[in-house]
């Protein structure tokens, strides 16, 4: 089953689709539902995020792409939600950067509370996964090992979604096509089997620190296949078996107009 929230005329709903292609309300209802509608607008798939935990260089040939060493253990960095925004909406290129990216990732969404889980366990914490894109803004990147806000945490620069998938649909996490799209050409092409630390390793290695709570996301890192993202750049993230992310980049100024 895959699960979405989306504004319905402007009111939130909780939808759901199954094999068949059926789509229903929370309650079960069926709904004719057109999901390419002007009146649909697309909402992060979780309602309730919890800790937003991005791991960096977590596929060799990225490293080598950004003439970086492997990591020997996971680097991981924290988001917020204010990063957070849905399918079809608009991420923002600040003004007077030399070089913002796509980052095409799966993520774990956490479905239950636990701690020192052990990784052959690990997966039974996971409610499901999505696609985001983590934009980076190479500009203030002082070294992966301190990502900086300007350059992981500025609004609208992590869309996520449509779906969350449920685990039980996916056969491997481990080894799902992975493709980015800018303007209708591919750009990136990879595979999850590629990652240096896979879902259940990072489970088991978060969780030793901390406790990991229904909501929280693991957003596993990206390829090889970097490029510069400018306004008016379409830009597609998909990931096999679990769905397809469409971002349009704006300007700043256009991102925010004369609100601040």
């Amino acid at each position: 089953m895959k699960h979405a929230r989306i504004l319905l005329d402007g009111k939130e709903l909780e939808i759901n689709l199954d094999a068949q292609g059926v789509i229903r309300d929370a309650g079960g209802q069926v709904l004719s539902l057109d999901l390419n509608s002007d009146r649909v607008t697309w909402l992060p798939p979780v309602k309730e995020p919890g800790t937003i935990f991005a791991l960096g260089i977590n596929y060799a040939d990225h490293a080598t792409e950004l003439a970086f060493e492997p990591p020997k253990e996971p680097l991981i960095f924290i988001k917020h939600a204010n990063c957070l925004t849905g399918h079809k909406q608009v991420s923002y290129r600040p003004d007077n950067v030399e070089y913002q990216h796509y980052e095409c990732e799966l993520v774990a969404v956490i479905g239950k509370t636990g701690k020192n889980i052990k990784a052959e366990d690990a997966l039974d914490y996971v409610a499901g996964y999505t696609v985001c894109n983590d934009f980076a803004i190479r500009d203030y990147l002082e070294n992966y090992y301190r990502p900086n806000l300007r350059v992981k945490s500025r609004d609208s620069l992590l869309p996520m979604g449509p779906w969350l998938v449920d685990t039980a649909d996916i056969a491997d996490a481990n080894a799902l096509r992975l493709t980015t799209h800018v303007n209708g050409k591919m750009t990136q092409e990879g595979t999850t089997k590629d990652m240096i630390f896979n879902v259940p390793f990072v489970i088991e290695y978060l969780s030793k620190v901390m406790t990991l709570n229904p909501g929280d996301m693991i957003c596993t890192g990206t390829p090889h296949g970097i490029v510069d993202c400018q306004p008016g750049d379409l830009i597609v993230c998909e990931i096999e078996a679990v769905c397809a992310l469409e971002t349009r980049m704006v300007s700043e100024q256009e991102y925010y107009g004369d609100k601040y």
